[in-house]
């Protein structure tokens, strides 16, 4: 092949190669003002990149127009209560931004809460904590590597001054996944945050830079967001009154629980039931009985998560979901595990001064407040709401004082329950 074909086979590869590397490393300013639209849009979306990425969540949040939800698969379930449903059906002056995604868990949630801490700063959140997170060895390599955001890792590696234990339990926890610990560089560092070693001059400056490329590839690309639930969202508020009335809307989550849950005796929406439980009803009897919600490193990974809030002076609501007691004594789930679940989730946060909690374990046996198994429903979502309502309308802040010395040992990962063996 002559030199001039060459050139013309490869020539407009080597120019779009070329262009988009100088859109990284010197992005335009335009790129830094995502439009309403798209944050609309991806406010309901629960995109992976709008998850791992920064400008758009943090602009929403900044806006103060925001209501950031951290949770899991609970948000996903819109229906006719869900509370995006009705912030917009009531033109409340909060839209919610949900942040998670079914497998996002606590230590998710701390990079993302660390990455827009500042947008958030004397600000309110909601944060919805599930008991399943809370199995013996956490969060899974496969759903955190899913999730994991080296752009919010490298910006908590550029914008830590001096670590405390706090930061040095992030990196030791991170370095525990093999996604994370497979970057040498990165690894080297949290190494040193881990034992407290001072990072060198020049690891400073690589984090730094790697922060800014990451920085400038989120700013290029997180403003596509390929799924949006807000369509969903507009056409379920037709279903509620126009005026918010907390009695009617009681009435009407009961009737449209007795509605949607005809084919079976758990209360499960039939949809659910009928793809996800029938063709294995039998075999799931008693599979529960050894679950255990008590021992688990998710509580230190949650701790994290109180400790960005108290730095940062970011008050919160906690939501504990129960779960449906029909089911649970089908599958032989022990209430009094839940039961002691509830108890030592309530000690951490409380102990330390967080006021906000909206327990709802022992609403287990409530008709219809679950729509299937384990995921807040119709009458569930109203119960929410009203606990919603009041956190926000309170403007007492919190006087927080942190024992993490505490809540990130061994000691409380295992206590509750029989101590491991050394």
């Amino acid at each position: 092949m002559s030199k001039k074909k060459l050139l013309t086979a490869i020539g407009p590869l080597v120019v779009a190669v070329l262009v988009v590397a100088g859109i990284l490393i010197f992005p335009s300013r335009s790129l830094d003002k995502p439009s309403s639209k798209t944050i609309h849009n991806a406010a309901s979306s629960m995109s992976v990149n709008i998850l791992k990425g920064n400008l758009v969540k943090n602009t929403a949040v900044k806006s103060g127009e925001y209501l950031p939800f951290f949770g899991s698969s609970e948000l996903s379930r819109v229906d006719t209560f869900h509370p995006s449903v009705l912030a917009e059906k009531y033109n409340r002056p909060y839209e919610p931004f949900l942040l998670g995604s079914p497998g996002t868990q606590s230590l998710t949630h701390v990079l993302m809460l660390n990455s827009m801490k500042d947008e958030l700063k004397g600000k309110k959140v909601v944060f919805v904590v599930s008991p399943q997170w809370f199995v013996k060895d956490g969060v899974s390599q496969q759903m955190f590597s899913f999730f994991y955001s080296p752009l919010q890792t490298y910006q908590w590696i550029s914008e830590l001054e001096k670590p405390d234990e706090n930061d040095r339990y992030l990196a030791k926890r991170l370095l525990q996944f093999e996604n994370v610990a497979s970057d040498t560089r990165l690894k080297n560092m949290l190494q040193k945050i881990r034992d407290n070693e001072e990072l060198s001059r020049s690891e400073k400056r690589a984090a730094a830079v790697k922060y800014q490329l990451l920085n400038n590839e989120d700013r290029l690309f997180s403003q596509f967001v390929f799924k949006t639930r807000a369509d969903k969202i507009t056409e379920k508020t037709a279903g509620l009154p126009n005026t918010y009335n907390v009695e009617q809307l009681e009435a009407l989550a009961t009737k449209t629980g007795q509605k949607s849950t005809s084919n079976n005796e758990f209360d499960i929406k039939n949809s659910f039931y009928s793809k996800r439980i029938a063709p294995m009803k039998d075999s799931l009897r008693n599979s529960q009985k050894k679950f255990n919600y008590v021992e688990s490193p998710e509580f230190a990974d949650f701790q994290l998560f109180l400790s960005i809030l108290a730095k940062n002076d970011i008050d919160a609501m906690f939501v504990i979901p129960p779960v449906n007691k029909l089911w649970s004594d089908y599958t032989g789930l022990s209430e009094e595990m839940l039961n002691t679940f509830s108890k030592k989730i309530n000690e951490q946060i409380k102990s330390q001064g967080f006021t906000n909690v909206a327990d709802f374990t022992f609403d287990r046996s409530k008709a219809f407040f679950m729509q299937d198994t384990i995921h807040i429903g119709w009458v569930g979502w109203v119960d929410f709401d009203k606990e919603l309502q009041k956190f926000l309308a309170n403007e007492k802040r919190p006087t927080i004082e942190l024992q993490s010395d505490k809540y990130l040992s061994k000691d409380w990962m295992n206590a509750y329950g029989k101590k491991k063996k050394e």
